[in-house]
């Protein structure tokens, strides 16, 4: 039996296609809409921020870091230059793997435990799309064999940079300083915007004081780069400011004479042109080589440098503290003159020793037989301690401080490097605020001869004894002598700066002072005798000696049968021509016993050389260094 057959409804399916078809096409016609509101965003009210974001996947922009200024010497000698050479960068954003890349790249060149962990420490501190340095200082070996392997290595650049470098090693370290790279403390108070792309900064010395001049204005430039991040080319760019040069005041040749002068022993020497302040030699013996510093030193060699008995980073001209021994009797000398507390024709008996009233203690001359009758000035050229102790008895702790201050014996000098200490002249006050004791009668005697508390700096010894050459007019130490617009190549001196002018109005005594240093030198009674033979100026000085340690009373001080570390330090000031002062020289050379036969010696070569040889055809600095 046949099914039956089912009738079509055309026109339901009709309806329901035509439906179908409706509700498809306000779909799309819905879509298409909300698509075109969507462009509409994109393209007209978001125009802006998505073509700043389109550029940024193609433009950068990075900081052109400035070059650093160039440092000379007063003849134009350059003392601090910029080489070039090229350093591993990596950019975080753009390695998959960092380990893994720094692993790979250690089987093509050499990186230390070191480099990573230093690496590691500035990549917490940086962005990630900011590069950060692995390796410096690439040898040209290490830059082919990246360039050969650079395609292995996304996020990995072989960057050229300017390093700091000192042609003359450890030669004027002390005064000139260093650069080393940019601390975690320094980032807090440097000018992170301005530092962009720089890795070092000054740590030490000129380097350090003039960082602000030397460093310059950072630049910026826009790059466009491909999707690999490579740079294509720069669209826009504002230069770098250079930083300014310096032309210091010392003289390089005579820093070599006088650190060669110096032999094996330490010590330190400051030579100063007393009409305007200019240092012309800033010695700390031993010295160090500043460029190991610059692309950071290892951890071994640092712990040499710092545990060396040695200490030759230790900065003796500025920072070392000495008692300023028989050098100090000029001074005191010239404070009994200026208060009228003596007669300078009015001899002293010395019999070799001295005591107070009441106090069985004998204070020694360091001629056990004593000198004899002396007056103030045999006391000075024959450094009479008796002398000086009944003379600082007379004058008292309270004088001798007051008088003494205005010198700077326990200021700062003002010179511009980092690093100076003060000196120190004791005082009532001092001792009962530092000490919580009263002063002594016997602590008095000890600081006429420059003994007990009195400590002074080599730098300021030497700014003293150029005071007194100048009659108390006083200039305050310096070592930049100008500086240079490396662009326009324009030259500017710097002006000397007084200080505080020492108030003696008697030009009478300081003429007897001066005198009876000169007999130090050339009469045959003179410590310092040795030093004028075949001298062609005449030389004021003053030698000394400053014990290292105390000697009882029944023992006597043999210098043969103790160690070297325990000897008295060997001291010596003094300055010439003294008819027209041009330098002032001190100079102390630790536990090298005579002032005499050890540290004036020294003081003499730098004298020959700077007299003999400079002062003949010497030009200022500014314009030497513009010839």
């Amino acid at each position: 039996m046949a099914s039956p057959t089912t009738l079509k409804d055309h026109f339901r399916e009709t309806r329901l296609f035509t439906s179908r078809a409706i509700i498809a096409l306000l779909l799309s016609i819905g879509l298409m809409l909300l698509l075109l509101v969507r462009l509409f965003d994109l393209e007209v009210l978001q125009y802006a921020k998505y073509s700043v974001l389109s550029d940024q996947n193609r433009v950068h922009i990075r900081a052109v870091p400035p070059t650093r200024g160039l440092i000379y010497d007063r003849n134009g000698v350059l003392l601090a230059e910029n080489l070039p050479s090229f350093q591993l960068e990596l950019t975080r954003e753009r390695i998959s793997d960092l380990d893994a890349t720094i692993d790979d790249l250690r089987q093509i060149i050499d990186i230390t435990d070191e480099d990573i962990e230093r690496f590691k420490k500035r990549l917490q501190r940086t962005q990630r799309h900011k590069s950060v340095p692995l390796r410096t200082r690439l040898s040209d070996v290490e830059v082919a064999r990246l360039a050969v392997n650079q395609h292995r290595f996304p996020g990995v650049d072989t960057v050229a940079q300017l390093y700091r470098h000192y042609p003359y090693a450890g030669r004027g370290v002390h005064a000139l300083g260093y650069v080393g790279r940019i601390s975690e403390q320094e980032l807090q108070r440097i000018d992170a915007t301005n530092y962009e792309g720089t890795d070092f900064i000054g740590k030490t010395g000129v380097e350090k004081f003039y960082e602000d001049l030397l460093h310059g204005e950072v630049g910026v430039e826009q790059v466009e780069t491909n999707a690999q991040g490579r740079t294509l080319r720069i669209l826009d760019r504002t230069s770098p400011v250079p930083g300014l040069n310096l032309y210091l005041s010392l003289d390089i040749e005579m820093q070599r004479i006088a650190e060669d002068a110096f032999g094996d022993n330490n010590g330190a020497l400051v030579a100063i042109d007393p009409t305007d302040g200019s240092v012309l030699a800033l010695v700390s013996m031993p010295t160090f080589d500043p460029n190991l510093f610059v692309g950071g030193i290892d951890s071994k060699t640092y712990r040499t440098l710092q545990d060396s008995p040695d200490q030759p980073m230790f900065n003796r001209a500025l920072r070392g503290r000495y008692p300023p021994g028989s050098t100090i009797k000029p001074f005191i000398g010239l404070a009994g003159l200026e208060y009228g507390l003596i007669d300078p024709n009015i001899n002293t008996y010395c019999q070799g020793w001295y005591m107070l009233d009441g106090d069985e203690r004998k204070y020694r001359d360091w001629k056990k037989i004593g000198h004899g009758p002396v007056d103030l000035s045999q006391a000075i050229v024959e450094s009479c301690d008796v002398y000086f102790y009944d003379l600082a008895l007379t004058l008292g702790i309270d004088r001798i401080s007051a008088f003494l201050e205005p010198f700077g014996f326990s200021d700062l000098t003002g010179i511009d490097t980092s690093g100076e200490l003060a000196g120190l002249v004791p005082s009532r006050q001092w001792k009962r605020q530092s000490k919580h004791q009263p002063w002594y009668p016997g602590e008095t005697l000890i600081t006429g001869i420059g003994q007990g508390f009195f400590l002074t700096t080599p730098l300021g010894l030497a700014e003293a004894t150029a005071t007194l050459s100048r009659y108390g007019n006083q200039l305050r130490p310096r070592l930049v002598a100008a500086t240079e617009d490396p662009d326009s190549r324009e030259i500017v001196g710097l002006p000397a700066v007084p200080n505080v002018a020492v108030p003696v109005h008697n030009k009478a005594n300081w003429d007897y002072i001066i005198r009876a240093m000169t007999r130090v030198v050339h009469s045959s009674h003179g410590t310092a005798r040795r030093i004028s033979r075949g001298a062609k100026f005449k030389i004021a000085g003053k030698t000394g000696t400053a014990q290292v340690f105390g000697i009882k009373q029944d023992e006597k001080y043999v210098a043969e049968d103790i160690s070297k570390k325990l000897r008295d330090h060997a001291l010596f000031v003094g300055f010439a021509p003294v008819d027209d002062p041009r330098i002032a020289v001190a100079v102390i050379v630790e536990n090298g016993g005579s002032g005499g036969a050890v540290a004036a010696p020294i003081a003499r070569k730098v004298m020959d050389y700077y007299l003999n040889r400079v002062l003949s055809t010497e030009t200022p600095p500014h314009k030497e260094a513009g010839s």
